[in-house]
């Protein structure tokens, strides 16, 4: 259904069951499933958090500059795009990885146009360091390149299936919507997404679906227009 796709993924998927750092069984795991869709055809960029590393409105970045811990953020999204990078490239899938900060040493600097033709040309393209800029979140950075690839739709992977009017790890009676608007997200504070990146995608009218990560071939699923999850449009 989807020929072009943002996929959103946060730093703790890359932790597997740990809480810190990379495990690489699970790093490995993920790959194939996205290199499974770029096989298929479907041109798929990456954003990926750094919250595995370091994150800057967590309980160690407190007494730090908010500006300085966003930035060390940024960097730990960099760390973390190179391992998927290496894990793709193990499953044979051509990949770049392109940053908001430039480190030629390291990965390309992000050129909208580039990354279109890099996308073009079936290869995976990771987006990392964010936007650059403090106060912005990798979701916010997500929406942005989501729009600038002129992506069909952002998917954000999460560990729950969807989007619910309470949270279903705390609250069994948690009820999961199958549809939902931007403005009820934002409304309802559901906290899925933050506001700004919602705000963006209603302005932009690019439709975001929530689904699980944990259930193998569900990044499949999504890209075939399958209905898992919560479509927010």
């Amino acid at each position: 259904m989807y020929k072009r796709v943002l996929l959103k993924l946060s730093g703790e998927v890359l932790a597997g069951d740990g809480s810190f750092g990379i495990d690489g069984e699970r790093v490995k795991a993920l790959a194939a499933e996205v290199a499974e869709v770029a096989r298929a055809g479907v041109q798929i960029g990456l954003v990926v958090g750094g919250g595995n590393f370091f994150r800057g409105v967590a309980a160690a970045a407190q007494n730090m500059d908010r500006v300085s811990a966003d930035h060390m953020g940024m960097l730990a999204t960099v760390i973390n795009a190179l391992a998927l990078q290496d894990a793709l490239e193990k499953q044979g899938v051509p990949t770049r990885v392109m940053t908001a900060i430039e480190m030629h040493q390291v990965a390309e600097p992000y050129i909208r146009r580039r990354a279109i033709r890099h996308l073009e040309k079936g290869r995976v393209v990771i987006f990392a360091a964010g936007t650059s800029n403090p106060y912005f979140s990798t979701d916010t950075a997500a929406t942005l390149r989501g729009l600038e690839i002129k992506a069909e739709i952002v998917a954000k992977a999460t560990r729950v299936d969807g989007v619910y009017d309470r949270d279903p790890l705390q609250d069994p009676a948690a009820v999961r919507f199958h549809e939902i608007s931007y403005s009820d997200v934002l409304s309802k504070n559901l906290r899925v997404m933050d506001a700004s990146a919602v705000a963006m995608c209603r302005d932009n009218k690019l439709p975001i679906v929530v689904f699980n990560l944990n259930v193998r071939g569900n990044i499949m699923r999504m890209t075939m227009g399958e209905p898992i999850g919560t479509l927010i449009h």
